[in-house]
This record gives structure tokens, C-alpha cells and sequence, in this order.
């Protein structure tokens, strides 16, 4: 059996941590190869070194030096060696890489020295081989992963008891290091199991697994134990961040199920995520709720719309021309909104794309809705269950909200209202007591 175990920045946050990873790993044999994080917050005022890092490259920016932020780098990484108490050079790494960063000054070098930096130490005290990710994980020249790269990782992964790649980054099409997004080492480390022919994908972090609802809205929410990818993706996207939501892909095509574990409580069962195939039917109506604030709802009538023919064509080509993405598009026969995060609309671009869709569609009416939160309410359990949207509604009515929007999935393992932001919590928590019935 092949295990990949990624951890997460927490999970490297310090010695004390670091070491509780190595006695995870060495307790399984099967935990052959490890994807690791750069070192994340070791207390509540602490910086993630990768946001140290940025720090590093806008200092360079303005100074053309490396000033106090990469001083606080190194000086993580001295601390972390010396509490490991390894016999490492430390200081002759940071001067290559400090040399390094001088001769690829960009915001994507610099901000994967943090996994670099992380990986060699991790494979020094472990014994392992360093998988440089550069070499490895290739991005295409339009920005996407490379299937190359499966070919390449596991070439590179062939007959190692065990190896340490580095998380986050790869190269792209000219050879410069390219980032994922942020939290993307999740995504490599999905990627490597897939290249590894792996069993189980570990992704280990400083949470016992996925719960049912924010915690800070509902006290001790019900703990997910197994949920299927479809159910992640959604809830992923709508705010569950204990996984990346992008990472399920590639593991997803080579049906690798992952396994979500505490660094920090490793005898916790935690969640699992399955493909479909593996997935068997809980019994519970909802599997999870999660939601994000903030949305904008723009809203057209038309008579006739839809004989009309390209009128959707046309009002995309709006958002297109001014590089806005759509989080949703509800419609009826004479109707059409646009659900779009509020943080693309500022600088008076809200006002530029309603006179540019009303000059090119001409809708009977129009209307605006801002501060709008979305909330999803997902499982694979709602189209199994008779009366599911029956309870939901009347749960937030219940709760004395009025619901701006609904958009329901063809597949019916989701259902998202719109609210607005200020009645977020009281929906989410009105929604949990009806479907999960615990005290909030």
C-alpha cells in the first residue's frame, strides 16, 4: 500500500510540530512520500512565512534589496533547525537562496522558498530524498498543469522507500517557478499521489476532519465522516476551506480516495472523501452547510427573452470584456440574474456593466441587489429525501429571513439560497437545527 501525506503550514508551523509529523510518518511504512507547506503561524500574532515572503518581494521592490522581512525567513528557519536539532548547514541554504531570489526576483520564486525551504529540512530529518517541485510539476504556457508532469513525478518517485517534494510551485512553459494559488500545496499533493499510484491521499492538518456547518456560527457542528467529491467541490467553494477545492482533480480521475487527519490529534478517525463508486449512502438527508457574504445580484426581465435569440451571449459578453466571472446564473422564462463576488464590481465597474448590458440587450426592467450572502446546503441525500426544499424554506422562514435568490443544481445534490448579509448566521444556524436537530 502507497500513502501520500501532505501537511499543512500548521503542521510546520515549529520543532515541536515537525517532529509530530516525522512520528506520523515513521509510524505507517506505507506513508512513503510527503508533500509539505511552508511554516505557518506558531502562535496567534505570528506571520505565515509566506506572507513574509510577499513581504520579502515587495521590499525588494521598492529598496532592491532584501530587508527585514527575509531577516524574519531565515531566522524561522534557523529556529526550526535548531529545535529539531539536526545536523544541517542552515545558514549555507539561506545564502544559496538568498542568491537565488537576487537572480529570479519574481513574486512566484520568492513565494515558494517558503516550501523549498521546508521540504529539504523535512527530507534532512527524515532521512529522505528532496524532490525539487521545479523540476517535476510544469505548468503549460496558458497556465494550467501539465499532464507532463505525472510522467516526470513519477519517474522521479520510482524506487524512493521515501521523498519530500516541495508543495505549491512548479515551473512553467520558459522554466521560471509558477505558484499555484494560495493553499495550492494541497493540489500538489494530490497530484503526487496520483503520480505515485497511490491508495490514500492524507491531507493532514490542524482539523479533525470536515464538520457540518462553521463552527463559529454553530456550536460543535456534527463532524462529517465520509462525503463523496462532488460534495466537497460545493462545499469547498462556498466557503469549507479545510481543503483546497481545486486539489480533488487529480485524484478524482484516478478514483484515490483522500483522507482528511489532525497533525495534532492523529488518533482522531477524521473525514474521508470518496469517489462515487466508494461512496456509500450515510443516510442523512443534508451532508454539510457552508456559505460565503458578499455577492451581487444584478437582475434583468425581459418579455420574450427567451425567443431572443444570443441574449444570454450578449450579456456575457459584457462580463467578458471586463474580465468578470459569474457565481451563478438563476433564470425563468422572462428572467435573468448574475450572482457576482462584490470585490470584482469596485471602482464604479457595477455602474459600467449595467449601461453597457441595458444598451446591448435593452431588459424591461433592471435591478441591483448588493451585500447579498450565498448559502449552499448540500448532500447527496436531498433527492432521496421527499420534502427536502419543503423543510429548508420553511426552517428560514421560520427564522423570519426573506430569501432574495434560489438556485438549485440539475443534479439536486445542492440547493443555494441568497440572503442578505446581515441575516447570514441566523439562516445558517435556522438551517442547521433542521436538518441535524442539535442545540445551537
Amino acid at each position: 500500500m502507497i500513502k501520500v501525506c501532505k501537511f499543512g503550514g500548521t503542521s510546520m508551523a515549529d520543532g515541536i510540530s515537525v517532529r509530530r509529523v516525522a512520528d506520523i510518518v515513521n509510524a505507517d511504512p506505507a506513508r512513503r512520500f510527503l508533500v509539505v507547506s511552508a511554516p505557518g503561524k506558531r502562535f496567534g500574532q505570528d506571520t505565515k512565512v509566506t506572507d513574509l515572503l510577499y513581504e520579502t518581494y515587495e521590499e525588494l521592490q521598492v529598496t532592491g534589496k532584501l530587508g527585514a522581512a527575509f531577516t524574519k525567513v531565515c531566522d524561522r528557519f534557523r529556529s526550526l533547525v535548531s529545535e529539531l536539532g539536526i545536523s544541517f548547514d542552515i545558514g549555507a541554504l539561506l545564502h544559496d537562496t538568498e542568491r537565488e531570489i537576487y537572480g529570479e526576483p519574481t513574486k512566484d520564486f520568492i513565494a515558494s522558498r517558503g516550501e523549498y525551504l521546508a521540504g529539504v529540512v523535512t527530507a534532512e530529518l527524515l532521512g529522505a530524498e528532496f524532490i525539487n517541485a521545479r523540476e517535476t510539476v510544469k505548468f503549460t504556457a496558458d497556465g494550467k498543469l501539465d499532464p507532463v508532469t505525472y510522467e516526470l513525478l513519477s519517474v522521479a518517485l520510482q524506487g524512493k522507500k521515501r521523498a519530500v517534494v516541495s508543495g505549491f510551485y512548479g515551473a512553467d512553459a520558459s522554466g521560471k517557478v509558477k505558484t499555484f494559488s494560495r493553499g495550492g500545496s494541497d493540489i500538489t499533493g494530490a497530484v503526487v499521489a496520483r503520480a505515485a499510484g497511490a491508495d490514500l491521499y492524507e491531507n493532514w492538518t490542524d482539523v479533525s476532519g470536515f464538520l457540518a456547518c462553521d463552527p463559529r456560527i454553530v456550536d460543535s457542528p456534527a463532524q462529517i465522516s465520509a462525503l463523496s467529491y462532488q460534495e466537497l467541490r460545493e462545499l469547498s467553494y462556498m466557503g469549507a476551506n479545510v481543503l483546497h477545492s481545486e486539489s480533488i482533480f487529480p485524484v478524482r480521475e484516478a478514483n484515490i480516495p483522500i483522507r482528511i487527519k489532525n497533525t495534532f490529534r492523529p488518533e482522531d478517525e477524521g473525514t474521508d472523501i470518496l469517489p462515487v463508486s466508494k461512496y456509500k449512502f450515510g443516510g442523512k438527508t443534508v451532508t454539510g452547510i457552508a456559505g460565503k457574504k458578499n455577492f451581487t445580484v444584478i437582475f434583468m426581465e425581459k418579455s420574450l427573452m427567451n425567443s431572443e435569440i444570443g441574449f444570454t451571449y450578449r450579456v456575457l459578453s459584457v462580463l467578458t470584456k471586463h474580465g468578470i466571472s459569474f457565481e451563478h446564473l438563476p433564470s425563468g422564462i422572462d428572467t435573468m440574474s448574475f450572482v457576482i463576488d462584490s470585490e470584482e464590481l469596485k471602482g464604479g465597474v457595477l455602474e459600467q456593466l449595467c449601461e453597457e448590458i441595458k444598451e446591448l440587450v435593452a431588459p424591461d426592467r433592471m435591478r441591483v441587489h448588493k451585500d447579498i450572502a450565498l448559502i449552499a446546503v448540500v448532500g447527496h441525500g436531498m433527492s432521496r429525501n421527499v420534502g427536502t426544499s419543503a423543510r429548508l424554506f420553511q426552517a428560514i422562514a421560520s427564522a423570519g429571513v426573506n430569501v432574495r435568490m434560489i438556485d438549485q443544481g440539475s443534479s439536486e445534490l445542492n440547493i443555494i439560497v441568497g440572503v442578505d448579509n446581515e441575516n447570514y448566521e441566523r439562516t445558517v444556524s435556522a438551517v442547521y437545527r433542521e436538518f441535524f436537530g442539535f442545540k445551537i
